[in-house]
């Protein structure tokens, strides 16, 4: 398999093949303000099962305008898309983009995708905790965010025979069962990368890989992908959420999907969304991203995104609160470092773990 970092991951976009957006319901004509259709990517779990269809419905009764989503994808391959369409045609597909992931903050900056924000153009902001707000250039505003940790099969592993340690995730009798995400083309692939830098040092990461290599089933391009193996039993373990256990217990009504914690950490993920820089509909995308942050939408993204609501007056379900899990000591590399090593990262982890 050819080495291929970020930059090659950009060519493989332009490849895939379009597979259709979203657009919400058709208003009656006369409450129709504007035959406008605003164009936004994100990843695709967010229109198969996430809050793409509640957002649609709200635009369309805000602005009167139509919303597609063009989803073929996880959230990094849809930026690659993004950023080569741009370049290629001379104009951007998008109006807005919704899933950048805090650990592509570089990469958006460096390309010049999106335009800068504020609680003016964004009044929903003004409820979003400092902490989570990770672009200091104000481009790319948070909406949801959670921790990426491992999920087992408790039909197949019991709680007493499953890794609780990195260490112990690299016993031989896990040999083959553990699903992961590319980090090249998946934000969560990439998150349990950079935890492993987190954990073991640059470049001693390396070594522990080598030392995994033999305990991983395959490495899937998307979480979609990786996600559909685990729930067909392919393997008991899997890179994933913390709140995959809510999610187990509140849709499919088990307690099959259990959720670990390695070292009693989970590595923090932010997801952002942004204004595309030359978009058809600036005001309308602006617009679409307010309602986004609105409370009614947030409090649907804890039971559609499975991922903790950015806008602190958002609400859940208690028993969604009762099995979703926060790690007893989240971790998160800082966003610069990531920024100036994350190409060499993603380079020396495919020379390492796929030989080329």
């Amino acid at each position: 398999m050819l080495q291929r970092t970020l930059a090659a991951a950009l060519a493989l976009a332009l490849g895939l093949s379009l597979l259709g957006g979203w657009v919400g319901p058709a208003a009656p004509a006369q409450a129709q303000k504007t035959q406008d259709t605003l164009v936004v990517y994100t990843y695709s779990s967010f229109v198969s099962y996430g809050a793409a269809q509640a957002v649609a419905q709200a635009f369309k009764a805000q602005t009167g305008a139509q919303v597609r989503f063009v989803a073929t994808g996880d959230s990094r391959i849809m930026l690659a898309k993004l950023i080569t369409e741009r370049d290629v045609t001379g104009h951007p597909p998008a109006d807005a983009f919704i899933g950048v992931e805090v650990n592509d903050l570089g990469t958006a900056e460096k390309h010049d995708v999106f335009v800068p924000l504020s609680a003016k153009d964004i009044p929903n902001l003004a409820d979003v905790p400092p902490e989570i707000q990770f672009d200091p250039t104000g481009k790319l505003i948070p909406y949801e965010h959670g921790f990426i940790t491992l999920v087992y099969d408790s039909r197949k592993l019991s709680a007493a025979q499953v890794p609780h340690t990195f260490k112990e995730l690299l016993d031989p009798k896990f040999r083959k069962q553990l699903i992961l995400e590319d980090p090249r083309t998946s934000s969560p692939g990439l998150s349990f990368l950079l935890w492993t830098i987190a954990q073991f040092g640059d470049p001693s990461y390396l070594d522990y890989w080598k030392q995994l290599m033999p305990n991983i089933l395959t490495i899937t391009q998307s979480w979609d992908a990786a996600f559909d193996l685990f729930s067909k039993g392919e393997a008991p373990l899997m890179v994933s959420f913390s709140t995959d256990h809510a999610y187990d217990v509140i849709v499919n009504k088990s307690d099959r999907i259990r959720v670990l914690t390695l070292n009693g950490e989970g590595y923090r993920t932010i997801f952002g969304m942004g204004v595309v820089k030359g978009a058809t509909h600036p005001q309308l995308a602006k617009e679409l991203l307010n309602i986004v942050l609105s409370p009614e939408v947030q409090s649907q993204l804890p039971e559609t995104e499975w991922m903790f609501p950015a806008n602190l007056n958002a609400t859940a379900r208690p028993i969604w609160w009762q099995n979703a899990v926060v790690p007893s000591r989240p971790v998160e590399l800082p966003a610069a470092q990531v920024s100036a090593n994350l190409k060499r990262w993603i380079a020396q982890w495919v020379k390492t773990v796929l030989g080329s």
